[in-house]
């Protein structure tokens, strides 16, 4: 068995990703025994998905990724995907570099993988270049989540916002609403469904109960986060009952 060890930068009122990512990773242990899954995080201050305190978090990047690096990591994931999008089209390659620089300055030669690059590269993995999506964020940065993907070259046909602006309140939505909340989209030409923009709105559950139901690639910042992660450990990308992306069937971009 071999022990593949995560290294994550979470906001400190993140209850998600340290529950979702490894939900995935512990599911896909039952499908490949051989590949066992040990997390470490590192936690940067954010209490409300403001553009203050998302600006004041990003600055703490550096020193949570260099306490990660005495861990030495195989990979790093750093979450809270609008916190890099609220700073402008491409910011996730600035991010990704100066948390790379962090690592390897402490003799860390983990890669970084960001929530914000993921979700691109997961729905350039699907072949989808127009997708609608949901966000739990109020709707002037749902607007810049908007923005920066279509930036990147992903038209976006339609976008809901729960604004919940409390993070805490943001991961305690029932994920189950979402099989719901996604019949308010407009889906017309949509070739991929983002079921959560965040990775602290629980989806994991719903993803494929919507997948299969909406007949299009469901994903979520959490998925595409996974999906990134298996792909740089250089591990088949499948995990159990986690719609398309996971399926194992397709290749990292």
């Amino acid at each position: 068995m071999r022990d593949h060890h995560i290294g994550m930068i979470v906001p400190s009122s993140n209850l998600t990703m340290e529950t979702e990512l490894p939900r995935m990773l512990r599911a896909r242990e039952e499908l490949h025994p051989g590949d066992r899954f040990v997390f470490h995080s590192a936690r940067a201050r954010m209490q409300h998905v403001t553009p203050e305190q998302l600006v004041a978090m990003n600055a703490q990047a550096e020193r949570a990724a260099t306490e990660l690096a005495d861990a030495r990591p195989d990979v790093v994931a750093t979450a809270c995907l609008v916190a890099i999008m609220a700073q402008g089209p491409g910011y996730h390659c600035t991010a990704e570099d100066s948390i790379t620089s962090a690592l390897r300055a402490e003799g860390s030669d983990a890669p970084v993988v960001s929530s914000a690059g993921a979700l691109l590269s997961g729905i350039a993995a699907l072949g989808a270049r127009k997708v609608s999506l949901v966000t739990p964020y109020m709707r002037p940065l749902t607007q810049k989540v908007v923005e920066y993907l279509e930036d990147a070259g992903v038209e976006v046909i339609d976008a809901l916002s729960l604004e919940v602006p409390d993070n805490l309140a943001v991961a305690r939505l029932d994920p189950a609403d979402l099989r719901e909340h996604w019949r308010k989209l407009d889906l017309t030409g949509a070739e991929a469904l983002v079921l959560s923009a965040c990775v602290q709105m629980p989806s994991l559950p719903a993803i494929q109960a919507v997948e299969d139901e909406v007949g299009l690639p469901v994903l979520s910042a959490a998925t595409a986060t996974t999906f990134r992660i298996l792909s740089e450990l250089g591990l088949p990308t499948e995990v159990p009952g986690a719609g398309r992306l996971l399926s194992g069937a397709i290749r990292g971009t």
